[in-house]
């Protein structure tokens, strides 16, 4: 079993990244071959930042490696690294209708988020599903904004077995955690960079503990109890705490007797003491400069090595070799 996901080196990684996409895919290495890529051609998209995208790059390496990424159970690397992708992506082209293309809906909600509709932001997807089957992924952890993404993968690839010979391409299948498949942000919005809802990962104590006091509540007073619909609090507190702990804290919203204020700390200091370990495994990582470098390449000549079978594969099944 082959498993794949990417994620775009778009800033920092934030609670919404960690739960909806690191978590799982550090948590499924440890079950088939792991593929796990750093999506620079797809950041290209919304940005033309040529020093951001480096940094961001290197930071997400650093930030992934930390949060539990295995170099010896996982394939990590830069998606550019591999530019088989960039054929087999023309490839799926000649066989997407456009009429696939327009039912996307992470293009038109991010045009109208004020990104400029160019070609690359429109074939995103045709990208994604070169991304996924060149290396013949058999699950895909994705969350659900990006279940549309995998469907498209999905035609795709049908599309070329049914013209070329079945088997020329791997249909995959995505992994959906219900639970943390969307993250509510600090303004009770799906946690995104866009919103600028987000807690990050990695940072200094004081400044991250101070947004969490900012989430917005109601006027509700101390000794009366608080309402547990569509908490901001609880729905993060959730991620950090384990099903004991989080009962106590729906117990205290109901009964009373406790502020917001009190609620937004506890909530403070579990997200603090949830990512401890991964902290102090950050900071070895940055004592050591070389380190990144050398999963990255090696990565990158494993991930090539595989590209090219598939590749050669395809080109074969399509008359191009």
């Amino acid at each position: 079993m082959r498993i794949l996901t990417g994620l775009q080196p778009s800033g920092k990684l934030h609670v919404g990244n960690y739960f909806g996409a690191m978590q799982p895919a550090v948590e499924l290495q440890e079950k088939g071959e792991a593929f796990y890529f750093i999506a620079d051609y797809h950041a290209m998209t919304s940005s033309s930042d040529a020093a951001a995208l480096k940094q961001n790059c290197r930071e997400l390496a650093i930030d992934f490696l930390a949060c539990g990424l295995d170099p010896q159970r996982a394939v990590f690397f830069r998606q550019s690294a591999v530019p088989e992708v960039n054929e087999l992506a023309w490839i799926l082209s000649t066989a997407c209708p456009m009429s696939l293309l327009n039912k996307c809906h992470s293009y038109k909600d991010k045009v109208a988020q004020g990104i400029s509709p160019n070609h690359a932001l429109f074939a995103y997807p045709v990208l994604m599903a070169a991304d996924i089957l060149l290396y013949d992924a058999n699950l895909v952890p994705v969350g659900k904004d990006q279940k549309q993404h995998v469907e498209v993968t999905r035609d795709l690839a049908i599309k070329i077995n049914q013209a070329h010979g079945e088997g020329t391409l791997v249909v995959p299948e995505p992994i959906i955690r219900d639970d943390t498949s969307i993250v509510m942000g600090l303004d009770g919005r799906k946690m995104s960079k866009s919103y600028n809802n987000t807690l990050p990962i990695f940072g200094d104590e004081k400044p991250l503990k101070k947004l969490i006091m900012r989430i917005i509540t109601d006027s509700t007073p101390v000794e009366e109890p608080k309402s547990t619909d569509n908490s901001t609090i609880l729905a993060l507190y959730k991620l950090f705490a384990d099903e004991p702990t989080f009962g106590r804290m729906i117990a205290d919203h109901q009964q009373g007797g406790y502020g917001y204020g009190d609620l937004k700390k506890r909530l403070a200091e579990a997200y603090w003491d949830y990512f401890t370990d991964m902290r102090a495994k950050r900071q070895e990582i940055l004592e050591n400069t070389d380190y990144v470098d050398e999963v990255l390449q090696a990565g990158a000549q494993r991930a090539r090595e595989e590209a090219e079978k598939v590749l050669g594969r395809v080109r074969r099944a399509v008359g191009l070799i």
